[in-house]
């Protein structure tokens, strides 16, 4: 009996309006930013701001987060984007080695997180009234639980999988779609199909294609760590911003996120399968470990530094 122990193989688009595709990754994206507002409006209400100074953050936040988290996945995983195929970097397509409709996806969290700071800044520099480091502290709350909605985005697209493992492990999931282990041209190849779509179906279900199938190793579902994880850290972030008085000590919600979340990140890391960048030159730890090193640093200085007087 597993746990999991499962074929995955959601075909991770939801809707299809002629090129146009409304994918499971991006409508988990935009559930992270509707529950992200009502998160912030409630506590904004409660801090006595107004409406016009919700929707004004809400703006600055989608534009800076998609931004960076766009250029952060291409600089530190997919550099080579700016020389082969530049127009895919913000626009939802691909032109190489086709042109193909592939809405947002390889988006990085390093760079969401910076950009978001930098948006914070630039939205503080309109609102005179409210303090950088006070709204860090309060949009990390609905930030925490927007990072578990895009790790069960990553998981819909069979994406960031986990190292593999043996399938009696309780978790083991076997990701059909696995870039690595069936990509797509290997799959219509074997099967003959003409869409990858109905490759990977025929590999699931078709018995002629069993040994094929048998042959994708099961793996941790690394997404779903994540996912767990963050939820957890908005629950704590969430309590004890309407339970204590910590709120009132500037910067420690920040910090606290920011030591939560990349610590979640770090460990979830040693059973993810190698995401690329530049941890080949580095050695040791993987990229994203190398990348959330610096992050839990910022969020422990900001938990433990001495409150102004």
């Amino acid at each position: 009996m597993y746990f999991l122990g499962f074929n995955w193989n959601p075909d991770g688009t939801l809707l299809k309006l002629g090129f146009l595709q409304l994918k499971y990754y991006n409508l988990l994206w935009i559930a992270a930013f509707l529950v992200g507002w009502v998160i912030i409006k409630r506590i904004f209400l409660n801090e006595k701001k107004t409406i016009q100074q919700v929707d004004s953050l809400f703006l600055y936040g989608l534009i800076s987060i998609m931004l960076g988290a766009r250029l952060g996945h291409v600089i530190f995983y997919q550099p080579e984007l700016f020389s082969q195929d530049p127009l895919s970097i913000l626009l939802p397509i691909r032109t190489v080695p086709e042109f193909e409709f592939t809405g947002f996806a390889g988006l990085a969290s390093h760079g969401a997180t910076i950009a978001a700071i930098i948006g914070v800044w630039l939205y503080c520099r309109k609102w005179k009234d409210i303090n950088m480091l006070w709204l860090l502290d309060r949009m990390v709350i609905p930030s925490a639980i927007g990072a578990s909605f895009v790790r069960l985005g990553n998981f819909f697209n069979s994406e960031i999988n986990g190292k593999i493992v043996d399938k009696s492990f309780a978790l083991a999931v076997r990701f059909i779609r696995d870039s690595d282990d069936m990509p797509a041209y290997k799959a219509m190849r074997e099967t003959q199909e003409k869409t990858a779509s109905a490759a990977y179906k025929a590999i699931e279900n078709n018995p002629e294609f069993a040994s094929l199938l048998e042959s994708i190793p099961y793996r941790h579902p690394a997404q779903l760590y994540e996912a767990i994880g963050y939820l957890i850290l908005f629950a704590v972030l969430y309590r004890l911003y309407w339970k204590t008085n910590k709120k009132d000590k500037t910067g420690y919600f920040f910090g606290l996120f920011m030591v939560g979340l990349w610590t979640i990140r770090f460990f979830v890391e040693y059973f993810k399968k190698s995401q690329g960048g530049f941890e080949e030159s580095l050695g040791l730890l993987s990229t994203g470990q190398w990348l959330s090193i610096p992050m839990i640093a910022v969020g422990l200085y900001f938990m433990f530094r001495p409150s102004k007087q």
